[in-house]
């Protein structure tokens, strides 16, 4: 079965439309569906039905689907590492949660790449569970993420620690030190990004007696810049993790605001395959990382 039955099987399965496919790949329709066709007989199940409306995937179609982006992918990045392989250089992917890849990594690929210039360095942004999953499947060489994986075919190196820090814009009016039941007076725009934040500040206001529908939620978001752009205008105050907000501080567009005897810290992880060899240039990415990594963080 060839890799281009999958790719069109996944391209088919999200457009819902053999017809929509078959113009943008420029091959014809009886072409794809034969392509579908030979898919579903070499995997032994119908995978989509069709109709005058499009197509829809059967059971062992969803199936299929959570697997066939990860096997194009996958091969994508196999061809790549052949070709490389061929040459002096290497392109190495480092995936990594946002406000990491954003604030923190630049600095120490910028160094990395003086060290090793023969290498490309290629730096995505992804959630927490979709790095893990990438690192172990082989579609990104090394991942950095907030706490330990959750995959025990991982290995992991710690590299720094962040912290969440509670911010307003620099003349919004509140002490610069409070305690926890203070700041329930105040709007809050929480940063949906799996830290679980919001989890833990209920966690804190039910030590207090406070029940979380008394937390002042003004709206929640998944957009670090979101987030900033509404402290900015003096809607509320905010949690947000302390690389994301050192320049601010530092020209008093924001100011740190301290919750007596309270204090949230994510340590952050390199991640790797903890199975199979890994090549030279990521045993000595992965090394020289370790060496410079907690003192070059931006």
């Amino acid at each position: 079965m060839h890799i281009e039955c999958f790719e069109y099987f996944y391209k088919v399965a999200t457009a819902k439309s053999i017809s929509k496919v078959a113009n943008s790949a420029h091959i014809s329709q009886s072409a794809l569906s034969q392509q579908l066709q030979k898919l579903e007989e070499s995997l032994g199940y119908k995978l989509l039905e069709r109709s005058n409306k499009g197509v829809e995937l059967t059971e062992k179609g969803l199936i299929v689907l959570k697997y066939a982006d990860n096997i194009v992918r996958t091969y994508q990045s196999m061809t790549e590492h052949l070709d490389e392989d061929s040459t002096n250089g290497q392109t190495i992917k480092i995936e990594a949660c946002w406000p990491i890849a954003t604030y923190a990594l630049p600095c120490v690929l910028y160094k990395i790449k003086n060290k090793f210039p023969q290498h490309n360095y290629e730096l995505i942004s992804n959630s927490y569970d979709v790095i893990e999953e990438n690192v172990k499947n082989n579609i990104a060489d090394l991942g950095v993420i907030y706490g330990k994986p959750s995959d025990t075919s991982l290995s992991y190196y710690e590299i720094g620690t962040d912290k969440l820090a509670l911010v307003a814009s620099y003349d919004y009016k509140i002490d610069e030190e409070v305690t926890f039941e203070k700041l329930l007076e105040h709007p809050l725009v929480l940063l949906n990004d799996k830290l679980n934040t919001k989890d833990m500040i209920i966690d804190k206001i039910r030590e207090y007696g406070y029940k979380s529908k008394e937390l002042n939620i003004l709206y929640m978001s998944d957009s670090t810049e979101s987030v900033k752009s509404s402290i900015f205008k003096g809607y509320g105050i905010a949690f947000l993790p302390y690389i994301s907000i050192k320049k601010e501080l530092y020209t008093k567009q924001l100011k740190l605001i301290n919750i007596v005897d309270y204090s949230i810290e994510y340590q952050m992880y390199l991640i790797n395959e903890k199975q199979g060899v890994r090549n030279k240039a990521i045993s000595e990415f992965v090394e020289y990382f370790k060496k410079i990594g907690k003192s070059s963080l931006c």
